[in-house]
């Protein structure tokens, strides 16, 4: 019997995935249990909607993505940012990615995760610095951020 997974089974298939199961798996188990519907041309063609629908939405995630990139790695996007430093120019605390977050949000009015910002140590000396930000799985920008003494 053919099936459209409903959700992910391991072993069997994912979620979206249309297969040849053996009947009473399907019917006692699959379709019994919400896992998976059986593959009639109805649901086959609600399945293609479904399917489009998701790549147009990745489609517009990605424009957008690229779109904010561009805005990031603008010239006169510099984050500033300022600390306590000693007089060799090492801070006396560090800056961390939420810092960077907020410091975004209040000064271009840019909203981004603090964990999509990718910052390998926290920052603890003064002067510029390029961080990187993963946008999307496929679109990385860079930000500098200018760390002054306060």
């Amino acid at each position: 019997m053919k099936v459209i997974f409903v959700q992910d089974v391991r072993g069997r298939g994912k979620r979206g995935q249309v297969k040849d199961v053996p009947d009473g798996y399907a019917q006692n188990y699959l379709i019994k249990r919400g896992l998976a519907k059986q593959a009639t041309h109805a649901a086959m063609s609600q399945l293609a909607g479904q399917q489009r629908a998701e790549e147009k939405h990745a489609a517009e995630e990605l424009a957008e993505s690229k779109k904010l990139k561009k805005i990031l790695e603008d010239d006169k996007t510099v984050v500033e940012l300022s600390g306590k430093a000693g007089t060799d120019g090492r801070m006396f605390g560090s800056i961390s990615t939420k810092q960077i977050a907020t410091a975004l949000q209040k000064q271009f009015n840019v909203k981004i995760d603090k964990r999509k910002i990718e910052l390998a140590a926290p920052i603890k000396a003064l002067g510029y610095v390029n961080v990187p930000i993963k946008l999307h799985p496929q679109v990385m920008a860079e930000i500098r951020v200018h760390i002054a003494e306060k």
